[in-house]
Formats: C-alpha cells, sequence, structure tokens
C-alpha cells in the first residue's frame, strides 16, 4: 500500500492541536469556517483511503491460496471494510435523524405565534434560543425577560439574530457529520460549537457597540438558566448559552472563556494559523488524490474488478 493512504489516515491525528491554534489565533467567523472545512476535508479523505484500502484489497490476486502471506496482505483490508462500514453506518443514521430535527424545527418556527422575528414565550424558565426555518425564529422567554436589564435583552436578541443571519446551525451539522464518520476530528467539531458561539458574542458586541453589554448578557443570561431546562432540549437549536455540554474546550467552561473574551478588544486573526489550517486541507486532499491515481495505476482493471 502506497504511503499516501496511511498520510491520509494519519492526518485526522492532527485535529486537536490544528483545533486549538484556529481557535485561539483566528477570528471566531473564519475559524468557524476553517475548522468545519477542514474536519469535513479530514473525514472524507480518511473515509476515502480506507475504501482505497478496501479496494486494493479486493483487486489483488484472485488466485492466491490461503497462505500466511496471502492472509495477511488481506488483513488490512478486512480491518478497513469493518471500519469503512461502521463508518457509513454511522453517517447515514446522523444524517436521518438530523434531517428529521431539521424537518421539526421548520415546522417548529411555522407553527410559533406572531409574524416577528422574536416571540416571547409565557414560560417562566429563563431561556431564549433561535429556531431555523424560513424565515427562522429567535424564541426568548418571560423569564428571560425578567432577569436581564434592557441592554443585556437588546444584547441577547442580538447574539441570537447573529446565529439566523450567519446560518450558524450549518456550520454545527456539518462538523457534527465529519466527527460521526471520522470520531478522530471531534475535537474539530467541539471547537467549531465554540466558535460559532463566539462568532454570535462578535456579532452581537459589533451591532450594540457594547462589548460589555454583551458579557454581561452571557452572565446574566447563563446564571438565570441554571436550574432551568437544557438547551439541548431543543435539539438543532443554537442560543446564547451553547448548544450543548460538549463545548467545553477547556477547565474553565465555555461561559467564563467567551465572558473574558468580550472584555478584552477583538483579536487579530493569525496568517500562519489560516496557513497552517489551509495546509492540512489541501495536503489531506493531495494525499487522497494521489493514493488514488497509484491504486488505478497498480490494478488498472480494478473497476471491473469492482462491479
Amino acid at each position: 500500500m502506497h504511503d499516501d493512504v496511511y498520510l491520509s489516515l494519519a492526518l485526522p491525528l492532527l485535529a486537536r492541536p490544528l483545533a486549538h491554534l484556529i481557535a485561539t489565533r483566528v477570528g471566531p467567523r473564519p475559524a468557524t469556517i476553517l475548522m468545519t472545512v477542514a474536519a469535513l476535508a479530514l473525514s472524507a479523505t480518511s473515509c476515502a483511503a480506507l475504501g482505497i484500502v478496501v479496494a486494493a484489497g479486493i483487486a489483488g490476486p484472485a488466485d492466491a491460496g490461503p497462505t500466511l502471506a496471502t492472509l495477511a496482505s488481506r488483513a488490512p483490508g478486512v480491518i478497513g471494510s469493518a471500519v469503512l462500514g461502521a463508518a457509513l453506518l454511522a453517517t447515514a443514521r446522523f444524517i436521518v435523524i438530523r434531517c428529521r430535527a431539521l424537518i421539526d424545527a421548520f415546522r417548529h418556527a411555522r407553527s410559533l405565534p406572531s409574524t416577528g422575528a422574536v416571540i416571547v414565550t409565557s414560560q417562566p424558565t429563563a431561556d431564549a434560543y433561535t429556531v431555523p426555518g424560513a424565515p427562522g425564529r429567535i424564541v426568548v422567554s418571560t423569564g428571560m425577560v425578567a432577569a436581564l436589564d434592557e441592554p443585556s435583552l437588546r444584547a441577547l436578541v442580538a447574539h441570537e439574530q447573529a446565529h439566523l443571519d450567519g446560518s450558524h446551525y450549518v456550520y454545527a451539522t456539518l462538523a457534527r457529520l465529519a466527527a460521526t464518520a471520522n470520531p478522530f476530528v471531534r475535537p474539530l467539531s467541539t471547537a467549531v460549537e465554540y466558535s460559532i458561539e463566539r462568532w454570535a458574542d462578535e456579532e452581537a458586541a459589533t451591532a450594540t457597540g457594547d462589548r460589555l453589554a454583551v458579557a454581561r448578557a452571557i452572565s446574566s443570561a447563563a446564571v438565570a438558566a441554571k436550574h432551568g431546562h437544557a438547551q439541548a432540549e431543543h435539539g438543532i437549536m443554537l442560543g446564547a448559552l451553547g448548544s450543548s455540554p460538549s463545548t467545553n474546550l477547556s477547565d474553565a467552561g465555555p461561559i467564563p472563556r467567551r465572558v473574558a473574551a468580550l472584555l478584552v478588544p477583538a483579536r487579530p486573526t493569525s496568517t500562519t494559523a489560516v496557513g497552517l489550517g489551509t495546509w492540512v486541507i489541501v495536503a489531506s486532499l493531495a494525499f487522497s488524490l494521489e493514493a488514488a491515481s497509484d491504486l488505478a495505476d497498480a490494478f488498472p482493471g480494478l473497476w471491473t474488478a469492482l462491479t
């Protein structure tokens, strides 16, 4: 088997340091986009590499006897088939569940009362979240309205509006899809969920012109919602408190880190970090294409063997 195949399989191991580098050195919006693309590229190319391993095993000598050497040469193909099959099944299951959640979210958005973008419910527990749809809606409970002062409430609504305007649920979905297909890229998926919230924080700070108000809104909303129901109950919805507990990137937790980031000026984007992230994406695609080309050269009758 050519080295490019193993390089494609090994590159996802860079997901954790890559996620840390991009999340800490790149602005939230470009970080979200870059990490989502990186997660998809690493997941897709590693699965493609597994497919090449399986294809090489299928295209091997069919008339070879069951010697130890033959069995050993076919072992990677057998293992690759099992792993690839599990990845495809998990991915298919995720797609079905996610599509159902999206359909339910769009239906929920249409069923909400009023035609405005912001809906205030009579729910006494503090909560606020966005519902993707056509159009999407922002839901704020009376409990949350009562818990925040006017500047904080404006900042909270601006945060939720940023989720809608940026279609942030799409990035979360694609990143989770990549992590489902290859669990080694899960650090990138986790980082994407955090950077989505930071993206909305920065957009809210720009819209309100007050970074401190956004920081105060996030911390106050977190305290108010502490004894309420979890955001995860909303499934595909996104909210100022995060989409799931998995957004923890350090022991400090996501909320304190987001508040701390808002108490200082927005950080500039590091071109070095962007360059390294782009290199990983390009390298993963190049290794995968080169491995496929080598496989085609080594087994010119591969398509016939597979069909």
